[in-house]
């Protein structure tokens, strides 16, 4: 497996506009080659047999069941409002045109 070098880390931080300092590029040089040799080690040991997996344990979902339960009649949920047109609020344009 190849190295990373500092010019390709230089090259890719030109590509996404990212100023970096020589320091960040060596820096980022040494984690970026650790990173691709952790890759190819886990790579190695990757069998056909094995499914791939975004998380190690199964997702489930853990909200509650919708439920109907009371709601506010049209007056009450308009009461509380500012300005309304006694069917809907009402509310000043957000493009900052007056209709």
């Amino acid at each position: 497996m190849p190295d990373i070098t500092s010019e390709q880390v230089a090259h890719l931080a030109n590509l996404a506009r990212i100023a970096l300092t020589p320091d960040e590029i060596e820096k980022l040089t040494g984690e970026l080659s650790h990173i691709v040799e952790s890759v190819a080690r886990v790579a190695e040991v990757a069998t056909d047999d094995v499914p791939a997996t975004s998380h190690p344990v199964p997702l489930e979902n853990v909200t509650r069941p919708d439920e109907v339960g009371r709601t506010l009649t049209q007056e009450q949920a308009l009461a509380g409002a500012p300005d309304s047109d006694g069917e809907r609020f009402r509310v000043t344009a957000i493009l900052g045109e007056e209709q």
